[in-house]
């Protein structure tokens, strides 16, 4: 391990002396690559005791004159994503603009590809928020990056002086925190990452049962019982409209998350080979990625896919599966389980039971979920909020945030309305006058989207209260952390130092080449042929310098110790 470190220094003194040499001319905040540091596992950390004294400026006396309150305009992703932001009478935005003395806007900001080029616009006009979300395709790091050498972010050093119990609860991973550092610069936040390999396959069970099928556990056995939920009608209704297999493109690489597990059944289910290190590079260069792909291609043939996938996005995703489209389908624990959202399903299917299945296993006996490699949720403070003095008005709230009344206010909402506590201080919602105001009814979900990015910590009280079990219509109990702990316990590969490999400078173009033969070899709008596959390799190092890319990443990848050299 010191010997890990010792590189990483070594390489972090190159770098600075490189940057400064290349260094074009100043900029306010002038562009340098960033140390490596691999991030870890964020340890788990308590939420803040009931009993904690908030942090928080005390009030004016009556003879001063009230400060104009500051305006802060917050970008960040919505927890739930089919529920909308919190209204303007939120009672959250009157303790803030009391309290702070902050008129705190908070605009939801899309996932994957909406939302990063949301984000790419309000930079090119110069008009990024004043507190905001990293949203990238790739990695927040690279993100961060891009905007750093535009000049458009601040440092947050200072910012972190002024908010004490916030560093203890949230930015409490050296690692993961150094991933955001440039030249020495904390140049963003990395919060506390929700739950991780949270996300995996389920099936309906019903469906199983009514066919006379046994659970698969091998890609065969998989393919065989997509097609009968495909043709036989399982769910009774005479009508041909079910799919085996639902999911939807996440605007990451290939197959992306959704479908990784394919690819996991031939060990290559990540952009990067991170389960072979000693021949690391990109898994499209391996035959066990054409296997794959040719398996993935077969699915699409027999139409046992939804063939919506490729165009889809997350919400209509979600619209659909509850409507009984899917017998087979990656889905988050929460998403599918959860008491805000297991009714849309539990209301069509009153007898639907989704059951988690294993990693199917490919034909040489290898099993992957997918690759984990997430860190927290990024935040970075635009330079023009900075310069304006807008900084300490957003330390402010992020330290109150992480005290007793902005904790449980913003993750749960009114004591005694949406929420009480029990004995043990555990988050309930027992008891509640009116159940259906309670935090984790699907009327609420707009009241807390912030919860899930900057607000919970993974305590294990807070993840108790958070994931509690649940009754369907007819009786049965319905487990969120159950699912959780069989997705979290499948075989996955760690890919977090791929945090450490910076985007090429043509990425927008790879990406969309890589993306758009991948597509066309899995809908069958391009021929899947050795030659073929051939000319899509050559093209993409020849064109598009991916082979180029490779090389930089393992060199990273060799200096910060994660490789041999």
């Amino acid at each position: 391990m010191k010997t890990m470190f010792v590189r990483i220094a070594l390489l972090v003194t190159v770098l600075g002396l490189v940057a400064v040499a290349c260094a074009p001319a100043p900029t306010p905040v002038p562009p340098t690559q960033p140390p490596v540091a691999v991030p870890s596992a964020v340890p788990a950390t308590k939420a803040p005791a009931p009993t904690t004294a908030p942090t928080v400026p005390p009030p004016p006396k009556p003879t001063d004159t009230p400060a104009k309150p500051v305006d802060i305009e917050l970008w960040a992703q919505a927890t739930s994503t089919q529920a909308p932001a919190p209204p303007d009478d939120w009672i959250g935005y009157k303790v803030i603009r009391e309290k702070l003395n902050i008129n705190l806007k908070y605009v939801i900001i899309p996932t994957g590809q909406d939302g990063e080029t949301k984000l790419n616009a309000a930079a090119a006009a110069n008009a990024l928020p004043d507190f905001f979300q990293a949203v990238s395709t790739t990695n927040a790091r690279n993100k961060i990056l891009d905007l750093n050498k535009q000049g458009l972010i601040a440092p947050v050093d200072d910012l972190l002086k002024l908010m004490p119990t916030r560093v203890k609860t949230h930015y409490n991973d050296p690692a993961a925190m150094a991933l955001m550092k440039i030249d020495g610069k904390q140049m963003a936040f990395v919060e506390v990452p929700n739950l991780p390999r949270r996300e995996g396959l389920v099936i309906r069970k019903d469906w199983l049962d009514k066919l006379g099928l046994k659970s698969p556990t091998t890609m065969d056995e998989l393919f065989a019982v997509a097609k009968a939920f495909t043709e036989k009608d399982p769910d009774g209704n005479g009508k041909n409209d079910t799919y085996g297999l639902g999911g939807f493109f996440d605007d990451t690489w290939g197959p992306g998350s959704r479908f990784a597990f394919f690819f996991g059944a031939y060990g290559v289910p990540d952009l990067w080979d991170w389960a072979d290190l000693d021949h690391f590079g990109l898994s499209v260069r391996k035959p066990e990625f054409y296997k794959a792909l040719v398996e993935f291609r077969k699915w699409n043939e027999a139409k046992v896919i939804d063939p919506d996938w490729a165009t889809i996005k997350r919400d209509e995703f979600r619209i659909r599966w509850p409507q009984g489209r899917y017998g087979i389908m990656w889905e988050d624990f929460a998403a599918l389980a959860m008491a805000a959202n297991y009714p849309k399903f539990d209301k069509n299917f009153p007898n639907g039971e989704w059951a988690p299945l294993p990693a199917p296993k490919g034909p040489d006996g290898k099993a992957y979920y997918g690759a984990y490699g997430a860190i927290g949720s990024v935040f970075a403070v635009s330079k023009k909020a900075m310069d304006a003095g807008k900084g300490p008005a957003i330390a402010r709230l992020l330290e109150w945030m992480a005290t007793p009344e902005g904790y449980y206010l913003c993750g749960f909402g009114v004591e005694g309305v949406n929420y009480k506590l029990d004995k043990d201080g555990v988050v309930t919602t027992e008891g509640l006058p009116d159940p259906t105001k309670a935090w984790t009814h699907e009327s609420m979900a707009r009241y807390t989207q912030m919860r899930n990015q900057l607000i919970f910590t993974n305590d294990p009280k807070e993840v108790r209260a958070r994931y509690p079990d649940h009754k369907s219509i007819n009786g049965r109990t319905i487990s969120p952390m159950a699912f959780y702990n069989y997705f979290a316990a499948q075989p996955w590969v760690d890919s977090k130092p791929g945090q450490l490999i910076v985007n090429p400078s043509n990425r927008a173009d790879l990406q969309r080449f890589y993306n758009q033969n991948f597509q066309a070899f899995a809908l069958g709008t391009k021929p899947l042929n050795e030659q073929n596959w051939a000319e899509f390799l050559k093209t993409l190092d020849a064109s598009l310098k991916a082979n180029e890319w490779e090389a930089a990443a393992k060199k990273t990848l060799q200096d910060a110790g994660v490789l041999k050299k």
